[in-house]
């Protein structure tokens, strides 16, 4: 079992701060988190390639499929902020067994989800727990390990997410494809999560010092409200069967949404313990990472999500075989995180690490905007690959470099900032991309039966998502349809992933520190000699 026993801090550390540990205690302590962040990255993938079936058996839409994935995204954009800040104030490993509960009964309510908008409230469950999960456990990282070590255990982290990322659509289409049906994609977490809870009681072992507590629930409120009320007016913006890009509709819940997240701005400046601290938010290298973390969660949420809707809508894959077809990107994921892990250990310097990811993930989704129906299946793989790299070198080493700036007790709210910002991307980047697909689709597949000669009803070509009952002619055009609207979304989001360059160009490289906390009376001079030593 870990312990918190270890070799005395050094002299001159400041009263409280956490001891060192060993590498054996770390990954003892590491075991149960890294499980239970397993479960909840398997459970997030799993579903990419069942979401065809399930909107076929629920009879939903294109704006159905995306918001399956948005309201998981936006709940753990929104709770995120929250967890850190409990992180900060209660015992983490309790709210790590919390969050896994939670994420159980999200589950199970799921896998018996009969219509499209009990999934969406079991999807915001479960969206909830992943919020926990992703702050806690960047948080519990930054406790136990300096930031100079941090970068291989994030490597760690990296790999499980890669496989977890990698497991989850190739075990969601064998279910899917199996007798079990999509609803165990669903089930099929539950067990796990009770093998991490078991896990983390057995090996997790970190000490707490207990603090004041104070949650900003209006900020909370504030933060929810606005960032659903803008997502809301972009998914159904611009669609026939709702309201015009230009519509009282628009400025209603536009104007609603600003005047709300401005307020938030305001509450922030003011509370004592806010959800999402000015403070940290405005300092240089936090606030060039969350910009860059916006980016790369359009990127890494907005590609998963419609890869594999590509591969089973676009080219008649099987969700098996769709899961096989998204291997190079999550092997591209794996060896630029891990190896980018290693090497910031070994040398402490991370910025060209950032550099090299942000080109591989602009380069790899200029690529995969190319794509269309008849695209070579091998030539997709290459350009998912270079996508997967740039993810791998950019998603846990913007954590690291914010980890490294703050305190040890502001390590979770720190951490959680960027995770927050970074699920606000992809809600957004999801919900916008979700919205130009449909509309896209839907012109395609217009011009295309009109074309045919097939007779349509008004816009509603490419509203259905249920190919397995259309006729072939016009099953075959929409299958077009969607394969040349998918470059689209890539493209955008390539566009995107200019800004996560831009940020991370304008970074300052710090040091990494090579104790838990920030030690008094560290300087420039101190850090700018440790950088001189870096890798001897």
């Amino acid at each position: 079992m870990a312990r918190t026993a270890a070799p005395a801090t050094s002299a001159g550390a400041p009263a409280g701060t956490p001891p060192e540990m060993s590498h054996r205690q770390i990954m003892e302590a590491l075991t149960g988190l890294l499980a239970a962040f397993f479960t909840a990255i398997l459970s997030s993938t799993i579903v990419a390639n069942a979401l065809p079936t399930i909107m076929s058996d629920l009879h939903g839409t294109q704006t159905d499929f995306a918001w399956v994935i948005t309201a998981a995204l936006l709940a753990n954009a929104a709770t995120t902020p929250i967890w850190g800040k409990l992180a900060d104030l209660y015992n983490k490993k309790v709210l790590v067994q919390l969050s896994i509960i939670i994420f159980v009964a999200g589950s199970v309510m799921a896998g018996l989800s009969q219509t499209i908008p009990l999934l969406l409230g079991a999807r915001v469950i479960q969206g909830v727990a992943m919020g926990g999960l992703t702050a806690l456990s960047q948080a519990i990282i930054g406790t136990m390990i300096p930031p100079r070590n941090r970068g291989k255990y994030s490597g760690y982290m990296g790999a499980v997410m890669a496989v977890g990322t990698a497991g989850g659509p190739l075990l969601g289409g064998f279910i899917v494809d199996s007798p079990l049906g999509w609803r165990w994609t669903f089930f099929v977490c539950v067990p796990l999560a009770v093998v991490a809870l078991i896990l983390l009681q057995v090996t997790l072992k970190i000490s707490h010092v207990r603090r004041p507590a104070k949650i900003d629930w209006l900020g909370s409120i504030l933060l929810t409200s606005g960032v659903s009320l803008l997502l809301i007016w972009v998914s159904f913006a611009g669609n026939p069967a709702y309201y015009d890009w230009i519509s009282w509709q628009t400025a209603v819940m536009v104007g609603g949404g600003i005047l709300l997240l401005a307020l938030l701005v305001l509450v922030e400046s003011k509370v004592e313990q806010p959800i999402i601290p000015l403070k940290i938010i405005s300092e240089r290298t936090t606030a060039l990472a969350i910009l860059a973390s916006v980016a790369v969660g359009v990127a890494m949420f907005g590609s998963s999500t419609f890869l594999g809707q590509y591969f089973q809508v676009a080219r008649g894959a099987s969700p098996t075989e769709a899961g096989l077809l998204t291997l190079p990107m999550i092997a591209g994921n794996l060896v630029g995180s891990v190896v980018s892990g290693q090497l910031i250990s070994r040398t402490g310097k991370w910025k060209g690490y950032l550099i090299a990811g942000s080109i591989l993930l602009i380069g790899g989704l200029g690529l995969s905007g190319t794509l269309d129906h008849t695209t070579e299946l091998w030539h997709a793989g290459v350009f998912t690959a270079v996508l997967g790299l740039g993810l791998g070198m950019l998603m846990q080493n913007l954590v690291l470099a914010v980890q490294n700036t703050v305190r040890a007790s502001d390590i979770g709210t720190a951490s959680a900032s960027v995770a927050f910002f970074r699920s606000v991307g992809g809600a957004i980047g999801v919900s916008v991309l979700g919205a130009i697909l449909a509309n896209r689709v839907s012109e395609l597949a217009t011009q295309g039966l009109a074309a045919a000669g097939i007779p349509i009803e008004g816009g509603a070509a490419g509203a259905s998502m249920d190919l397995a009952h259309m006729p072939g002619p016009v099953r075959d055009i929409m299958r077009a349809a969607y394969g040349d609207a998918t470059a689209e979304v890539f493209l955008i989001s390539a566009a995107v992933a200019v800004v996560a360059l831009v940020s991370v160009l304008f970074i300052k490289e710090k040091p990494l520190r090579r104790t838990v906390d920030i030690q008094p009376g560290a300087g420039d001079k101190g850090t700018t000699a440790e950088l001189a030593t870096a890798g001897r």
